[in-house]
Formats: C-alpha cells, sequence, structure tokens
C-alpha cells in the first residue's frame, strides 16, 4: 500500500498537513545528512510511510542521478533531495529533480527567490531548514512550502535556541506546515512536538543509527556508546557553530590557531574537489557565492570547504581518530539499531499510546 493512501485507521490525529503536502503517511522526515543519506537509507524511509531525503551536496551532479533513480527503484513512494543553494551547478540540479519527478526539495539555507520560484512551477515542495523565528517569515514570504525549525539540540550546524522555545516561535510566525528538529527521537517527541503546533518531526541522527545507514559499525557503536553531556557545539570546525560528539579531534582543533588549522583545511578541500570532480573556476565560485551568501571571513570559507572531508573521513572511512562526528544531542537516548521499517513503526506506535494516554 503506497505511502500517499493515507493513514490507517485509528491515527488521523498523526495525519498531518506535512503528510498531505509530502504525499506519506507519517509525519517523520529523514534529514540529509552529507556521506550519510544516500539511496539506501532514503528508500528505506520513504518506504516505510516517511519521507527520506538524499543528502546531495558531497555527490556530483551524476551521482546524485544515479542516487534518485537507484530510491525509485526501490520504492514508487515520494522521496526529496537535499540540496545547497550556493553550489555552482545548482541549476543543473533543480533540471534533474524536475525531470526525475522528485517530491521535496530541502536546503540548509534559504534558496534564492528565482530558485523557489522554479521549483513551484513544477510542482516541487520546497522546504528550509531555519534556526530562528525571522528566518522562518523571511523564507515564508518567499514563497516555501514548509520549513524545518531546528533547535540547539540538533546535530551539525546548529543554532543557540531549544527546540521547546523555538517550535512554537515559528509555528506562531507562519502558515506553512513546520516540522521540528532537534532532540526527537520517539514517539513521545512526536507528540510533542504536535503539541507545540508542529505538523511533524525530522531527525537525522536517529535514522543514523539503524541497520539501513551504511554508516561503519565501528562509528556506530562510538554513538551508542555516548551520552547527552558528550557532545560540544564548536566553531572551530568551520567557524559556525556545530555539534558534534566531544573527541580528541575535535580538542585539538579547539586548541590551534586559526594559522595552524589552515594548512589542513586546505588539503582536505583540495582532496573534496577531486572527490566531487569540480574545476578550479567553478570552486572559486562556489566559493565566492558561500562568502558573499554567508559572510565568511577567507579563513572561515577555507575551514567551511575543509568540513566535508572531516565528515567523509569518520561518516564512509570509519577513521575517527582523524574524522569529526556530528550529532544531535539526542545521542544520549538512543540505545539500540533497529531498521528503518522497526524504527518507525516504533514511533508511531508510541505516539498512538501516548495520545490514547493523554485523552483517557
Amino acid at each position: 500500500m503506497p505511502a500517499s493512501a493515507g493513514p490507517p485507521p485509528g491515527r488521523r490525529a498523526l495525519h498531518t498537513r506535512a503528510c498531505e503536502l509530502f504525499g506519506v503517511r507519517y509525519p517523520i522526515v529523514q534529514t540529509g545528512m552529507g556521506w550519510v543519506a544516500g539511496a539506501r537509507l532514503t528508500a528505506a524511509t520513504s518506504a516505510a510511510g516517511g519521507l527520506g531525503i538524499i543528502a546531495s551536496a558531497t555527490m556530483t551532479c551524476a551521482e546524485l542521478e544515479r542516487a534518485i533513480r537507484e530510491v525509485k527503484a526501490r520504492t514508487d513512494n515520494p522521496f526529496g533531495v537535499n540540496l545547497r543553494a550556493d553550489q555552482p551547478d545548482i541549476d543543473d540540479r533543480i533540471t534533474l529533480l524536475i525531470r526525475e519527478g522528485v517530491r521535496v526539495a530541502s536546503f540548509a539555507q534559504a534558496p534564492r527567490r528565482e530558485t523557489i520560484a522554479r521549483l513551484k512551477d513544477a510542482g516541487v515542495v520546497t522546504m528550509p531548514t531555519v534556526g530562528a523565528r525571522r528566518h522562518a517569515e523571511k523564507v515564508a514570504e518567499w514563497g516555501v512550502d514548509a520549513v524545518i525549525a531546528q533547535g540547539a539540540e540538533g546535530g551539525g550546524h546548529t543554532g543557540s535556541v531549544p527546540t521547546s522555545l523555538l517550535l512554537p516561535q515559528v509555528v506562531d510566525a507562519v502558515d506553512i506546515p513546520v516540522l521540528g528538529a532537534g532532540g526527537f527521537t520517539d514517539g513521545r517527541g512526536l507528540v510533542a512536538a504536535l503539541a507545540w503546533g508542529a505538523d511533524g518531526i525530522a531527525m537525522g541522527t536517529r535514522f543514523l543509527l539503524t541497520r539501513d545507514s551504511t554508516v561503519p559499525e565501528l562509528i556506530k557503536q562510538i554513538y551508542l556508546s555516548k551520552t547527552v553531556n558528550d557532545t560540544v557545539v564548536t566553531r572551530a570546525i568551520d567557524g559556525y557553530p556545530q555539534r558534534v560528539i566531544r573527541t580528541e579531534v575535535v580538542d585539538e582543533l579547539e586548541r590551534s590557531s586559526v594559522l595552524t588549522r589552515l594548512p589542513r583545511a586546505v588539503r582536505n578541500a583540495l582532496a573534496f574537489r577531486r572527490l566531487t570532480r569540480t574545476s578550479y573556476r567553478d570552486l572559486l565560485r562556489e566559493g565566492l557565492a558561500m562568502k558573499r551568501n554567508q559572510d565568511l571571513t577567507w579563513s572561515q570559507l577555507v575551514m567551511a570547504a575543509n568540513a566535508p572531508m572531516l565528515i567523509k573521513a569518520t561518516m564512509v572511512d570509519g577513521r575517527p581518530e582523524v574524522g569529526i562526528l556530528p550529532t544531535g544531542q539526542g545521542i544520549g537516548v538512543i540505545e539500540d539499531l533497529p531498521s528503518v521499517a522497526e524504527l518507525i513503526e516504533r514511533i508511531m506506535g508510541e505516539a498512538d499510546r501516548v495520545l490514547a494516554a493523554l485523552t483517557d
């Protein structure tokens, strides 16, 4: 039975505007985590009734096309692709999404008005992630279809406002579907998000820690061993606040000066260029766009280009001694590695029970 067929009996309260917008059964989104959210994880999420999202920033356009087609070969259900609005070939990627009938385009940062309009005209749902009420108001005015509001508990780049405060603020500020992110791992969290007015939840770390995730087993076990106090928000990786597991690598980056970090960052940035087959001309164009859009210094720009290789070292190569481990603070309450299908059914079953208990 396809996800868009609607909710099973008894789950009407959990069938939200987000379900209708995405064409999925459950209001659960798997976020586009670089090097993690490939075709396998995305397809597993969508097949189980949620919305899976491919992380494309670490892929070439050709690799993204193969990933999209692999997801389509695995499931007929809707899915999304996460894009970086400042990539040199963003127009080609949008053309690809439109041609392949991808349902959702998500963005870590706000896309241009022209990009939003082009996607909307083609029937592609546009959904950026925001960390402040004013950002939600701005992109809603520009015409996006939904937003993910990520609180401070979220993994990777994150803000300082807790989810419990940010989410109600964003819900009150816009009239489009809002997904809550940051600290969500179970059915109780889903019900809490709905109580705050959200239309569902988006999770990264919880999906990373499933059997369908391609992250090396060694890395998954490191995550499972950590508590809620074992993460840190650091600017030492790329100049922006980023939540990661505290490791010797992170401590070393925080102790070192910008000058000592830059040589490593340059090497990693050039290695990432080779992996993604980016020409020096396009690398310069991309860098200038990032510098302009994000108001980066040149040193911050080099560090930002360095970050993908630090993540690849762990998520792909399984080398925690040289890489970083992005994570949400919810890591401290995750204890197992279910399949994605088992995880989603568990979340929905718990949400059912919580709602029933509240209405008794």
